[in-house]
């Protein structure tokens, strides 16, 4: 695991709480099976609990789905992990998600609990689950706002009833990456047993850093990333998958580790999953935005085409797309309508050349964007 990356995709499960969002099971078991075409290595199905039809989905993925680790969640209630249990028998590979929150403010006014209630509690629920599979995962509920000696403690315990992987969630997006960063390895350096288990990042995107904060927790030792296509997700939305993968790909010198995503898979699962929730993507989305790969500066556009990596550093064919464009507008340069007219079987000579370009900046102060239409009727008059 020292140089490879768990992508755990909970698209189905935490992206479906988007406000608005809905899959049938059809859908769900398409964006599925995209998945484990695309390589992740665990689906969290849903809740099992928390209605029958999430209780479906779980079980529906668990009879269909292989190749991969159907994840159902639950709370730290042994019913929710019998339930659970239930809806992944199926399933030819099996987590049980399970845990509570961790920090003052959730013991305070959502669990009402001691510290060492919440503690007992925890323990308590992985060792049952335990009576149901070895693959535990515990989750501790808005560690970026916790008190870091109790999330030592915590961890310690939960590991030795058996919690095989621990996801240290920055459930309202509060932290910056430095401090992700410092909270994942400091758990890895102060908790004996913590060679015992598997480190996963849950980051969301209040304020803007889930991505950051995601890529901060590998570098501070975390070897699982939570994610969603296109990002989706409650509120601000969760980490993106696409997003992540990348920036391990691009930067693996700097990073050192990579994951198993066949990254030529990302934009058509982005645009799967945008179709079937209706959740558009917007066009500076990175990795898979509509503008992405789009220039449409003069000086972007002479860099690209002469060498694409001047403006480039995803190869668009990396992630699935064609290739890049270039897009007509007041201001691109000579070089840009220059390539564009050529593709359209275009050549004139400079003189004429000039005269259309001025043309065309005419025409273009008025229009967003110059489409072909507008070329061809430019070169006819």
């Amino acid at each position: 695991m020292k140089d490879r990356v768990l992508v755990f995709d909970t698209t189905l499960r935490d992206g479906e709480q988007s406000p608005g969002v809905h899959l049938s099971m059809p859908e769900k078991l398409e964006i599925a099976h995209g998945l484990v075409a695309m390589g992740v290595d665990i689906i969290e199905g849903g809740f099992p609990i928390s209605s029958p039809g999430d209780f479906e989905s779980v079980n529906t993925l668990a009879k269909e789905i292989k190749g991969v680790t159907i994840c159902g969640l639950t709370r730290a209630r042994e019913k929710d992990i019998e339930v659970a249990a239930e809806a992944l028998a199926p399933a030819e590979s099996r987590r049980i998600h399970t845990g509570l929150g961790v920090s003052q403010n959730h013991l305070d006014h959502k669990l009402r609990m001691t510290r060492e209630q919440a503690l007992e509690v925890g323990v308590n629920a992985v060792r049952h689950a335990r009576r149901f599979t070895d693959d535990i995962e515990y989750f501790m509920e808005d560690s970026g706002r916790a008190d870091p000696e109790y999330v030592y403690q915590v961890v310690e315990a939960v590991i030795n009833a058996g919690a095989t992987t621990i996801n240290v969630p920055d459930t309202t997006g509060f932290t910056y990456p430095e401090e992700y960063r410092a909270l994942i390895a400091g758990i890895i350096n102060n908790v004996p047993n913590s060679d015992k288990a598997v480190f996963s990042c849950h980051c969301h995107n209040d304020l803007g850093m889930a991505t950051a904060n995601t890529l901060g927790g590998v570098l501070g030792g975390a070897r699982q990333v939570e994610v969603t296509v296109n990002g989706i997700g409650e509120r601000a939305g969760n980490t993106a998958l696409e997003e992540v993968v990348m920036a391990l790909f691009i930067r693996k010198d700097y990073f050192g580790v990579g994951t198993k995503i066949d990254t030529t898979k990302l934009l058509p699962m982005s645009k799967l999953v945008s179709r079937l929730t209706g959740m558009v993507v917007q066009r500076n989305k990175a990795v898979v935005g509509a503008n992405a790969y789009a220039h449409s500066s003069g000086i972007h556009q002479d860099g690209v085409l002469k060498e694409r990596s001047t403006y480039e550093i995803i190869a668009p064919e990396l992630v699935g797309a064609e290739k890049s464009e270039i897009i007509l507008t007041a201001r691109s340069g000579r070089h840009g309508l220059k390539h564009r007219l050529a593709e359209l079987g275009f050549n004139f000579t400079e003189e004429r050349f000039e005269h259309l370009y001025h043309q065309f900046l005419t025409v273009a102060d008025s229009k967003s964007e110059i489409d072909d239409e507008d070329l061809r009727e430019l070169v006819s008059k």
